[in-house]
């Protein structure tokens, strides 16, 4: 009990947080953000960005979040910010990628891990390749995630609504500033230091809640993955969902399947669903964000979110024939990478890191 008291603690602290991370991103003026995001307008600088940020902090929960605060603030449009968080979804497979990385020493185990990672990779990359273009043409993501945003809130396109949780973030915020504002005075070294703490706290609060919620439900977590194992795709999908949703991070749950895969415990088909189900789940993190802030831009970002992740699978999996194309994917690359083992470095560096410097290199 105090530990689930002490995890609800954490997420109001972590709501604060996102809040800080706002007035700082404001705080520097329009000439400064402008200058920062110069160029990221373009969806495949705006996508490899999305990868790049969610590789180096090795969350797509803290990238999210951060992506929810600055189309809050009014740095970034929805529009713009759309490919990024498209992007983040193929960042956070690195976790799990690294992970399989560990049993390279053992073909027959590192065979199946890599596949267990890799196939999250992959159908993340699908789901990108057919939704991205589709959205860029038709905005029916975004679309979606506006309307949504009206009716749950109210409230109009760039404008604010009445948020449950709005009044009692912005107190606390407003506590944490009226500490560092004696410190550090104010104008622009103020909003860095809203920034800092804000970006700070983040990764503190998301951490020790993960952590936390990691021991209140480690064991559930292996009843809903066995429940998942012995019943339909379905349930698997939904197992992850809420498995996710519970630990606050998808890398738990598909790191969690990676050695489940790699001993034989849980074949590659069957984890293969609740992987799709952990890209759900994960997308709780930015709607607790943007409720938060109480901005209907910030909601409209966090919606587009899980609309992507529930349109991928919507696209790719019902269908037999489609459905383990991702899968197949991975385990030619896994059946490769036994035998040149220094490929499997290789393809972790290039799609994770190499990639999208390039693509922000060229097209910023």
């Amino acid at each position: 009990m105090l530990r689930a008291v002490f995890v609800i603690g954490l997420l109001y602290l972590f709501l604060a947080a996102v809040k800080l991370l706002e007035g700082g991103i404001k705080g520097f003026g329009s000439d400064f953000t402008d200058a920062l995001f110069e160029g990221v307008s373009n969806p495949l600088a705006g996508l490899a960005v999305g990868v790049l940020g969610t590789v180096l902090v090795q969350s797509s929960s803290v990238s999210t979040t951060t992506i929810v605060g600055l189309v809050a603030s009014g740095l970034l449009d929805v529009q713009s910010a759309v490919p990024m968080i498209m992007g983040a979804n193929i960042g956070t497979s690195v976790t799990n990628t690294l992970v399989a990385l560990g049993h390279m020493r053992r073909s027959n185990e590192f065979r199946l891990a890599f596949t267990a990672a890799t196939m999250h990779d992959f159908f993340n990359l699908f789901a990108v390749a057919i939704l991205l273009p589709f959205e860029l043409v038709t905005k029916v993501l975004s679309r979606t995630a506006e309307a949504i945003t009206q009716a749950v809130s109210g409230g109009s396109v760039g404008g604010s609504f009445d948020s449950p949780i709005k009044g009692a973030v912005k107190w606390l915020a407003s506590q944490i500033e009226g500490l560092i504002e004696p410190i550090v005075g104010d104008g622009n070294v103020f909003a860095a230091a809203l920034l800092v703490v804000g970006i700070g706290l983040i990764f503190l609060t998301l951490a020790l809640i993960t952590k936390n919620m990691r021991l209140l439900v480690a064991r559930r977590i292996e009843q809903s993955l066995n429940a998942a194992l012995a019943r339909s795709g379905l349930i698997g999908i939904v197992a992850g969902m809420i498995v996710t949703i519970a630990v606050q991070s998808s890398s738990i749950t598909t790191s969690i399947l990676v050695p489940l895969v790699a001993s034989g415990i849980l074949v590659v088909r069957n984890a293969y669903p609740i992987t799709l189900g952990a890209n759900i789940g994960t997308t709780i993190t930015a709607l607790l964000a943007a409720l938060g802030t109480g901005e209907v831009d910030g909601l409209t970002i966090a919606f587009v979110h899980t609309l992507f992740n529930v349109a991928g699978i919507a696209v790719l999996y019902p269908w037999p024939k489609v459905r383990y194309i991702p899968v197949m994917a991975a385990e030619r690359l896994a059946d490769v990478a036994v035998e040149r083992r220094w490929l499997a470095l290789t393809y972790t560096g290039t799609m994770f890191l190499l990639v999208p410097i390039i693509l922000i290199a060229l097209l910023r």
